[in-house]
């Protein structure tokens, strides 16, 4: 047996079989009986050292793969699977065929859950933060958006990656077309109607005017409990009652009050949406690494404060384009464009939405020396992506949160071009 060590990995050798076989073979005309001996080796591998490594690269791997882009001409996959869907579906069904009601807890039956009330108000704090952040990085940092295609660049000039798939891309050989960006190009802004009563009536198409458009979020935090004045919001002391899809008791229909911009209303806007928010109008930081960990920790706490609230609360997306509703069911209004919206006479596909489709993270590629040359198509295999408010944070001053150190691989080497093609 002979043993090897090499960096504390053992491997070890060992002849576990070794016989003898006679043969006959034909040698000229006489026949002659040949001998010769054989052996099996196999290879041990003590599992201490490799799997220690294993265990330590799974909880902090070097690189992950970038974010796919989803086709348009396909839907988006169910957060759901489709077998539980079926499954519950039919449990409604079979209640449903004997009359018996559908037990339903708070939030689905339109009370508050009385724990989530504070995350709302710290979700909607954290938004602030972030929005006014956000608008007086850009005073600090620069960002670019194409514009013929919806990518976004963080950074002082756009980069050179031949990515672009808008109109006249063939012209350009797939370079952008940069042009200066604003608050919207970082943080998409996701908006949804507001509604008094989320059980009550439908939103139509021919009604779609009588109702407010605000972020997602703030409506989201609007039904979990924060009470705002400008958009009241009716909170039920009994509860919903439904047999299958149908309901049966829902304290009847009330009529909120109309839709007003008055002045406060305005100035709520003004810190709550991100078309209020745009360059120029925020004052230049005085300090930023201070700026810029504040709105990165304020981004990472939406993050999971929406996650909490969605778990609880209903949010309901298209499955063909980027239009969100907070409430039990999807709107009726026909605005849908995207694939083969003629056979839903422009009606959406709702489907239960996740965190992403609320708050878009919006990719872009991760620039590690702003003040170096800008990024190549020959190298894009080596740069690493994240979303574009932590990228405008991390330039700024910020660390980079560990969750998002991997896609961004921080920690692989970028060769020269000439080392590039001798990569494998």
């Amino acid at each position: 047996m002979e043993i090897l060590h090499n960096n504390g990995f053992c491997v070890s050798l060992i002849d576990i079989n070794r016989t003898r076989m006679n043969k006959l073979v034909k040698v000229g005309s006489r026949p002659r009986q040949i001998a010769w001996g054989m052996s099996r080796i196999c290879c041990e591998q003590s599992p201490g050292t490799s799997s220690e490594r294993y265990e330590r690269y799974q909880r902090q791997p070097q690189n992950v793969d970038l974010p796919e882009l989803l086709p348009k001409k396909k839907k988006k996959p169910f957060p759901v699977p489709i077998k539980k869907m079926l499954q519950a579906s039919r449990q409604d069904k079979r209640l449903a065929r004997m009359r018996i009601e559908k037990p339903l807890e708070p939030p689905k039956n339109g009370l508050l859950v009385p724990e989530l009330i504070p995350v709302a108000y710290e979700v909607l704090d954290n938004w602030k933060v972030l929005i006014r952040g956000l608008s007086q990085l850009l005073n600090v940092g620069t960002v670019y958006g194409c514009r013929k295609c919806p990518q976004v660049h963080v950074g002082p000039v756009g980069h050179q990656i031949q990515d672009c798939y808008g109109t006249g891309s063939q012209r350009r050989n797939s370079h952008h077309s940069w042009v200066r960006g604003s608050v919207n190009d970082v943080l998409i802004p996701i908006e949804s109607y507001h509604q008094f009563d989320p059980f009550g009536w439908r939103v139509k198409h021919e009604t779609r005017f009588d109702y407010d458009r605000i972020p997602a979020i703030v409506e989201l935090c609007i039904q979990a409990g924060v009470e705002l004045p400008q958009y009241p919001s009716r909170r039920r002391t009994a509860p919903v009652r439904m047999i299958g899809k149908k309901v049966i008791d829902r304290g009847g229909f009330v009529d909120g009050p109309k839709p007003h911009r008055s002045e406060d209303c305005i100035s709520l806007l003004a810190e709550l949406d991100t078309f209020s928010n745009q360059q120029g109008q925020s004052s230049t930081p005085s300090n930023v690494e201070e700026l810029a960990e504040k709105t990165l920790k304020a981004y990472l706490n939406v993050q999971r404060g929406v996650a909490r609230l969605m778990r609880k609360y209903t949010v309901k997306t298209c499955g063909y384009c980027s239009e969100v509703h907070v409430g039990p069911w999807g709107h009726n209004v026909k605005l849908c464009g995207a694939f083969k919206h003629q056979w839903r006479d422009g009606k959406h596909g709702w489907q239960d939405a996740v965190v992403d489709d609320v708050i878009p993270p919006n990719y872009v590629w991760h620039v590690r020396d702003p003040t170096g040359p800008p990024l190549r198509s020959s190298l894009r295999s080596f740069y690493g992506k994240a979303p574009a408010v932590v990228e405008l944070c991390v330039q700024a001053g910020a660390e980079i949160p560990e969750e998002y150190r991997p896609m961004m691989r921080a920690d692989v080497v970028i060769p020269d071009s000439e080392e590039a093609r001798l990569a494998a």
